[in-house]
């Protein structure tokens, strides 16, 4: 079957009452940046929903983009006949023959009369439909109450639409609408899905990592930066702020405190991405914690941590078990990326036995008795390389490559 037109439908966005414009203002600005990819496609907007004309575009491709588009709820593909009864008739027929339908398949139709002027009502049009339907197509069978298809008409004044395929959206809010935020992304499972569901939410995010050359290896910071290029299919283009943080921990690994050094590590980590994210606008931090995951994740562990940072921390994945992270990274694309064996920082200075509860005032003395911390963690904000990743421009990494290119930015 060939589509004309996709049918996109807002979601918890359409019941923001006077934010609403601001809201489909933003979702417009990112689909007309996905169909930039789709010369013929065009869109067109009525209330509470858009409409991209096809011109000619593949319907799964230019959906497979849509998809990514968060504040949109659903996407169908969509036929467009005249308003007229045979046109609208024989149309059907054609549209339920193409599918396959199985010895006892059940539908319904589910007629609106938009355009009031039609000569039949919308009841009237179910039976119309309906009925020649089953006429043609024997192994269909008609279910109003849970039917497999359910065949919608919808009947305007310029053309009929007809469709039945409801596929589903990314949700959320549009990108940005709910401001900015600094994410802090490792080379793990857990931080990029957080850094998506940030942006779910209607956040703009920009990345944060944090490497210890010599003691990670370039391709380490080779696979962070696919990670963000991932996640720049879904906003449009993604900074990625590159943080030298090797003379941080080698400081810290002389404070002689082993199974506190990740508490020191992430504290330090906060004050570093709390300065960053002034110096770009951003208002609150978004990490991939998951409650009891890891010693760093306990109550105790996070209450520390983040007393580091005035700036609110978010977490969306707080409540979340591990196999649900993991099937939400493969749905989104970076879960294959995130299981290459290349360590980051973090794994490097794992203690055998890190505290699960640590006291702030034992902390906040090791720190205040290293006036050199302020200073490295000064040099690191300074040093940061920062780099902007787009869709569609592919990270020119050749395989086995050592030496990060960063021209192609």
């Amino acid at each position: 079957m060939t589509y004309d037109l996709l049918l996109m439908r807002f979601g918890e966005m359409a019941i923001k009452g006077k934010n609403r414009k601001r809201f489909e203002k933003a979702a417009m600005a990112h689909v007309l940046t996905i169909l930039e990819a789709f010369p013929r496609a065009s869109v067109r907007k009525e209330y509470g929903r858009f409409y991209i004309m096809l011109g000619g575009e593949s319907a799964p491709a230019v959906i497979k983009e849509l998809k990514k588009v968060f504040g949109i709820a659903s996407i169908s593909p969509v036929v467009a006949v005249a308003s007229e009864l045979e046109a609208i008739l024989h149309t059907a027929a054609s549209f339920m023959g193409s599918q396959t339908l199985p010895e006892g398949t059940t539908f319904k139709v589910n007629a609106r009369r938009v355009w009031k002027d039609f000569p039949h009502s919308s009841h009237e049009m179910n039976r119309l439909v309906s009925g020649p339907l089953l006429r043609e197509l024997p192994s269909l069978k008609v279910d109003v109450h849970n039917p497999q298809i359910e065949l919608r008409v919808e009947i305007r004044e310029d053309q009929t639409y007809l469709f039945s395929e409801v596929i589903p959206g990314a949700g959320g809010y549009p990108l940005g609408t709910n401001g900015k935020a600094m994410l802090l992304l490792s080379g793990g499972i857990d931080s990029p899905v957080a850094g998506w569901s940030a942006m779910r939410r209607g956040l703009e995010i920009e990345c944060i990592h944090f490497h210890s050359y010599p003691f990670t290896s370039k391709k380490a910071e080779e696979k962070v930066i696919r990670l963000a290029h991932v996640l720049s299919t879904y906003s449009g283009e993604v900074k990625l702020h590159l943080v030298p943080f090797t003379e941080v921990q080698t400081l810290l690994t002389k404070a002689k405190q082993d199974s506190l050094m990740i508490t020191l590590m992430r504290r330090a980590m906060l004050k570093i991405a709390s300065a960053l994210a002034e110096q770009n606008g951003a208002l609150a931090l978004v990490t991939g914690d998951s409650l009891g995951q890891v010693a760093s994740q306990t109550l105790p562990s996070m209450n520390v941590i983040g007393r580091a940072t005035e700036l609110p921390l978010l977490r969306p994945l707080i409540m979340m078990d591990k196999p649900d992270i993991i099937q939400l990274s493969q749905e989104i694309g970076t879960y294959d990326l995130s299981i290459l064996p290349f360590e980051d920082c973090c794994s490097l200075f794992v203690p055998k036995s890190p505290s699960t509860n640590p006291n702030l005032r034992i902390i906040q003395k090791i720190e205040a008795t290293s006036p050199e911390l302020t200073q490295e963690i000064e040099a690191a904000i300074v040093g940061t390389r920062t780099m902007v990743l787009r869709p569609g421009v592919q990270p020119p990494f050749n395989e086995g490559e050592e030496v990060i290119q960063e021209d192609w930015f």
